[in-house]
Parts: structure tokens; C-alpha cells; sequence
């Protein structure tokens, strides 16, 4: 062999010992950030589930909100669906004893004792949102502020719960099946109008009208992902009160905080992570929504179940949860087609503006 072609023959070597090393070392990388990337996504161990005797999460569909006839999800899906749905709301919270057949607004409007005291009377689970007012109370209402729902500017954490009773959810001119309130020109900031409405209800008076008759999902609700003193008050208040109700519940937030307390406090509860899938952008914190989407906080709280949009059931971190033993709940399904999609992806469902066919998803 000539001294060119035995250097060639090193240099080949040199080559294929390299690259074999970088195969091994990217192997061994790509080993350990996966095996990170599980470990941070894994759900609460089988084990620990048991030790705590964690109930399970209850097999029956979810009203989101309760069963409303106005408010949330009511502006899409299917035009013949929706309507139907919204007059079962409206006959089942009559039928409960709220409203009457000839009252011209909306019955039930959404997160109402209305509504709530509609899905006991159909049998439905409940997912609600809690938050805090000014003074102190735990009320049951979704948006930061009522603009949506009552068409006031004003925000919760700005009205004590006595202000929040003298404003009607969803006021005439509203009706039945109207997504977005409209303020009155006609309001009083403080009087509280006459005849027949709901309003922003305390969670204590939700529990009281519930009674255990169906399971609930109870979404702790925060501004962001800080953490404050009122954080701590709220999940304080929250689960206070949940500690004296004799029925069945689970918990859930977007915020790995919250869960996390659930995780220490009182690991008893069977507790969820809630997420969606976003796209990366460093503008207004929207990678903080990026990373909770991908779960990788989940090794925060070591949830039970994650609740995820349903658009995203197929998503890997999600079906990798999945396969680690979480269930899996979806959010917010609002029609028959969309059921139908999303039910090979999730074990449980919160649904709205139609009425689930138990046949189209996983619920027996």
C-alpha cells in the first residue's frame, strides 16, 4: 500500500470513528432530554394515587359554565344544534325553578345558580371557574371583568360580592342564545333592578344548590402566572369550602402553581393541568403559554388528568401523558362533529352549545 493510499485509509478511519462518536454522543443527548422531557410531563404515579385513595374523575359529559342559554359558545357551531341546546337550558332551569316559560331574557345565563341548578336537572356534570371579589369572597364567574356578561366595564377584584348582586348577568335587551351582553342605557350602578335575574354567585350558594347531585370541576382562576397574596387567599378560600361539600369534585387551573398546592395540601384531590398548544413568541409573556402547553410544567403538581382544547388531543405531549396514565379531559367541545373528532383523544368532556350524544364519545 503506498503512503498516500495508508493516509487515506487513516483519514477515512479518523472520519468514520468521529462521526460514530458524534452518532453516539447525539444518541445519548437526545437520550436524556427525552428522558427529561417524560419525566417532566409524567402525571401522579399509580402508586401514589392509591396511597392517597385519589377518586377517580366521574364518567358523565361536563357543562361548561352549567347548562346556560346565554352566554359562552353560543355564537358557533351548528345553527340547529345550538338552538336545540339552548332550549333545554332554558326548560331545565325552569323545570328547577328558576325564570318562567313567558320571561322575555335569558333564564340561565352562564356560571348562574341558573345554569348549575339546569345541569342537575339534565343529569350533567359541571365545570365552573372561582375567583376572588374585592372583599374576599369566592365567586363563580369566568372573565377578569363583566364586560362580556353584563356589558360593565368594571372588574371582579374591583366589586365586593354585595356590588355584584346588583348586576343583572346578561340584561334586557339580552335573550336567549345571545353570546355578549350589552349594558342598559337605562343602569343604575346602584340599584338593583326589578323583576326576575341572575347574577354573579358565591361559590358557598353554587355547593348549596348542586348538593352533590352531579360532579364538578372546579377551575381555579389567576391573572398570569405570578403568584401573590391573594393567590394564596383564594386557594385557601376555595378549598375551604370544598372540604365542607359532600359531593363529588376535581380541581383544575392553567396556573402549575395552583396545582402544585393541590400537590401538597392536599394530595387526597384528584387535580388537573389545563392547557392548550401556542406558538412561541416572546411578546406579552406568550412563551409562558407555550411552555404550559407543552406540559412540561406538569412535574409542578403531578396532575391526574390534563385538560387540554380539543383541537390539541392529538398533540405528542398529550398523548404522552396519556400513555404515562393521565386522563384526559377536553375543552370545550360545541358540537356533535366535534365530539365525534375529538373523543379517540379524551377519556372525559366539557361540552357546550349542543347536546351530547353518549354514543359519539367515550362517556357510557
Amino acid at each position: 500500500m503506498s503512503r498516500k493510499s495508508a493516509k487515506a485509509l487513516r483519514t477515512h478511519r479518523a472520519l468514520r470513528s468521529g462521526f460514530g462518536k458524534t452518532v453516539r454522543n447525539t444518541a445519548i443527548t437526545g437520550g436524556v432530554a427525552a428522558g427529561l422531557g417524560a419525566w417532566a410531563i409524567a402525571p401522579r404515579t399509580l402508586i401514589d394515587a392509591r396511597r392517597h385513595h385519589v377518586p377517580q374523575i366521574p364518567q358523565v359529559f361536563y357543562a361548561h359554565r352549567g347548562l346556560h342559554d346565554a352566554g359562552s359558545g353560543l355564537s358557533v357551531g351548528t345553527v340547529s344544534e345550538r338552538c336545540a341546546y339552548v332550549d333545554y337550558a332554558r326548560e331545565c332551569a325552569i323545570r328547577a325553578g328558576y325564570g318562567s316559560a313567558d320571561f322575555d331574557g335569558p333564564v340561565a345565563p352562564e356560571n348562574s345558580l341558573a345554569s348549575f341548578a339546569a345541569a342537575c336537572e339534565a343529569g350533567y356534570g359541571i365545570e365552573l371557574d372561582i375567583q376572588l371579589t374585592r372583599d374576599g369572597k369566592v365567586v363563580v364567574v369566568h372573565d377578569g371583568d363583566l364586560k362580556r356578561v353584563a356589558g360593565d366595564p368594571r372588574r371582579i377584584k374591583d366589586l365586593t360580592y354585595d356590588e355584584l348582586t346588583r348586576i343583572p348577568l346578561f340584561p334586557a335587551p339580552a335573550k336567549s342564545g345571545d353570546f355578549k351582553a350589552e349594558l342598559p342605557s337605562n343602569h343604575e350602578w346602584d340599584v338593583a333592578p326589578k323583576g326576575y335575574y341572575q347574577h354573579v354567585p358565591l361559590f358557598e350558594d353554587v355547593l348549596k344548590v348542586v348538593a352533590g347531585r352531579v360532579p364538578l370541576i372546579v377551575e381555579y382562576k389567576f391573572d398570569g402566572y405570578g403568584w401573590s397574596d391573594a393567590d394564596d387567599e383564594l386557594m385557601e378560600k376555595g378549598d375551604e369550602l370544598l372540604r365542607a361539600y359532600d359531593g363529588p369534585y376535581v380541581i383544575e387551573s392553567f396556573h402549575p402553581g395552583a396545582v402544585h398546592w393541590y400537590k401538597e395540601h392536599r394530595p387526597e384531590v384528584n387535580r388537573g393541568q389545563l392547557a392548550e398548544a401556542g406558538e412561541f413568541s416572546l411578546a406579552d409573556g406568550k412563551w409562558k403559554d407555550w411552555l404550559c402547553g407543552l406540559l412540561i410544567f406538569n412535574w409542578l403538581g403531578r396532575p391526574d388528568f390534563v385538560a387540554y382544547d380539543w383541537h390539541g388531543g392529538d398533540q405528542a405531549q398529550v398523548r404522552l401523558a396519556r400513555k404515562m396514565g393521565a386522563s384526559t379531559v377536553s375543552w370545550t367541545v360545541r358540537s356533535s362533529n366535534e365530539l365525534e373528532r375529538c373523543a379517540p383523544y379524551f377519556d372525559y368532556h366539557i361540552f357546550e352549545a349542543f347536546i351530547p350524544d353518549a354514543a359519539a364519545g367515550t362517556v357510557e
